[in-house]
């Protein structure tokens, strides 16, 4: 259910931000314009992710342990996942000249993208899980794992 949310909560976005570049001019927006609007909702969730990612970093690097904020952020993270292929499946950008580090293989590879946001979701979710115990060895032990699933998905649909 919540993963059903939150993949209309990206649907909707994305057509809030159509639906205002309509009203602003009163024309239907082009097809570079929605290309635009579905790059910025993806640039959206990965920065989300980001801001969710960077305290259990900084964690795995000396920074302050706090267990609390490795398993919400965790869970955030796996909420945030399945998102990562819908807002990839609103629009194909590929022949727009727009802003992205997104290789155009995504659009070739769906499958194989939306399972890599599954695993990320699932790894979230058993890091999570580990954090809730409140150990930093077994926690900051287990972020190497949890990590592993950006760069899996990186290292195919991301420019370098």
């Amino acid at each position: 259910m919540f993963k059903k949310v939150l993949s209309v909560g990206a649907l909707a976005l994305t057509s809030a931000l159509v639906v205002s570049a309509y009203a602003q001019n009163n024309t239907p927006p082009s097809p570079a314009e929605l290309a635009v609007g579905a790059t910025e909702t993806r640039q959206a969730v990965f920065k989300l992710l980001g801001f969710n990612m960077a305290p259990i970093g900084a964690m795995a690097r000396g920074a302050e342990f706090d267990a609390a904020v490795a398993e919400r952020n965790a869970l955030r993270i796996a909420a945030l996942a399945p998102m990562i292929p819908d807002v990839f499946s609103v629009y194909d950008t590929r022949e727009f000249d727009v802003d992205t580090e997104a290789l155009p293989v995504i659009w070739d590879n769906t499958d194989d993208f939306r399972q890599k946001a599954m695993d990320l979701q699932d790894a979230a979710t058993t890091f999570a899980a580990v954090a809730s115990g409140g150990d930093r060895n077994t926690t900051i032990a287990a972020i190497r794992a949890f990590g592993a699933t950006c760069g899996n998905c990186h290292d195919e649909y991301r420019v370098d």
